[in-house]
């Protein structure tokens, strides 16, 4: 933990009357969720704060994070890295990415330790290094089936071979990813973990890192030292065959902007995809593809009135979503113009609201609009 904690950004408990939707993010389950995983391995977890801290705000998850202990955080690119040493002097911040040719300078500056992928790249930052009179720090991702990113198997061979490309870095991680670790019978995975269990033990005195979420609730034999979580951080379920351990961290609800009665034989939305069988009543919402409610969304995803859902019916276009009113069976008043419909919350979490859409529930926090009023609790 650092001696000089980062200071908290300004939380937002206001309700402004002229959002069209309100995203609801709660710290104290993200806090929560740290600590679920840090209990379940009973190692360092090292969060993954990219893309925004997956849509949640990343200065809030970043602060909310070091304040539970995070020492070593991962992003995808060096701006994102760049934008946490902004706010924070001490942490370990690795860039998945790895060191971009001709910013070299810029990691050196912002002491970012680039997550090193190949040889020549490897190379490239040793020399770098060497040319500094320095030992600059560095991961080393080694890739044992995924086909992404990482050092292949004839590099893997070459490097545990001769160590001397490794000259002028401070290895602090050796590590791979889990390609099929939220399949709980994969195959794959037993594959990956011996496969990086070899490359392991050719570097005993370095720390090391296999587990993403889903892996972290697979065979604790993979956990190694640290722990390497993203999607479960926030709320994601990392074990899609059981119920989600984790606690709910987004909340969010849109705005009706109008209800009407509709006819049989009419039609709902932009090409006229869903015609009505029966004389029903609608509500048009402030939400579209432009907020992440993606167009796939079309005739198959729900929104929720007390527990009670609203198919959407017809197109989802840039601005606007049409639902179904007709289903509700209530003893109390049906929602209005100005009444709020759950699009996540406890009725419909980001997995079930990605089933609707056809996506995963990565793509549905990462795609958290930007209009949305954000409410940090």
């Amino acid at each position: 933990m650092p001696a000089t904690p980062p200071e908290k950004p300004a939380l937002s408990f206001t309700k402004s009357p002229t959002a069209p939707a309100r995203l609801q993010i709660s710290l104290g389950a993200l806090a929560e969720n740290f600590r679920i995983l840090k209990t379940k391995g009973q190692r360092p977890v090292a969060p993954v704060l990219k893309a925004n801290g997956y849509g949640t705000g990343v200065a809030q998850a970043f602060s909310t994070l070091r304040a539970e202990g995070a020492q070593q955080v991962f992003v995808a690119t060096p701006d994102e890295a760049i934008e946490l040493r902004d706010l924070d002097k001490d942490a370990d911040i690795f860039v998945l990415g790895g060191v971009y040719t001709g910013a070299e300078d810029v990691y050196l500056a912002n002491r970012l330790f680039p997550v090193l992928n190949s040889l020549a790249e490897t190379e490239r930052w040793a020399d770098f290094a060497r040319r500094h009179g320095a030992c600059l720090p560095a991961a080393i991702h080694f890739d044992t089936g995924m086909n992404r990113l990482g050092f292949g198997a004839e590099e893997t061979a070459r490097l545990i071979e001769d160590r001397s490309v490794l000259n002028g870095i401070d290895t602090k991680i050796i590590m791979s990813h889990f390609a099929c670790s939220d399949e709980a019978g994969h195959d794959m995975n037993a594959r990956q973990a011996a496969a990086f269990a070899k490359i392991a033990a050719a570097f005993p005195d370095v720390p090391k890192s296999l587990c993403n979420s889903s892996g972290i609730f697979r065979d604790p034999d993979w956990r190694y030292d640290i722990l390497r979580p993203g999607f479960a951080l926030y709320g994601g379920n990392p074990t899609p065959e059981a119920t989600n351990p984790m606690r709910r961290v987004v909340d969010l609800s849109v705005r009706i902007l109008q209800t009407r009665c509709v006819k049989a034989v009419e039609s709902a939305g932009y090409g006229a995809t869903h015609i009505f069988r029966n004389d029903t009543c609608v509500a048009t919402v402030a939400m579209g593809y432009t907020d992440g409610f993606h167009r796939a969304g079309s005739s198959r995803a729900r929104l929720f009135w007390n527990g009670r859902p609203c198919p959407v019916l017809g197109r989802v276009s840039m601005d606007l979503v049409i639902v179904d009113l007709g289903g509700l069976v209530d003893t109390g008043p049906n929602p209005q113009e100005g009444d709020w419909l759950e699009v996540l919350g406890p009725h419909q979490s980001v997995d079930d609201l990605a089933a609707g859409l056809g996506t995963i529930g990565y793509e549905v926090l990462t795609s958290l609009g930007h209009r949305y009023e954000r409410i940090y609790l």
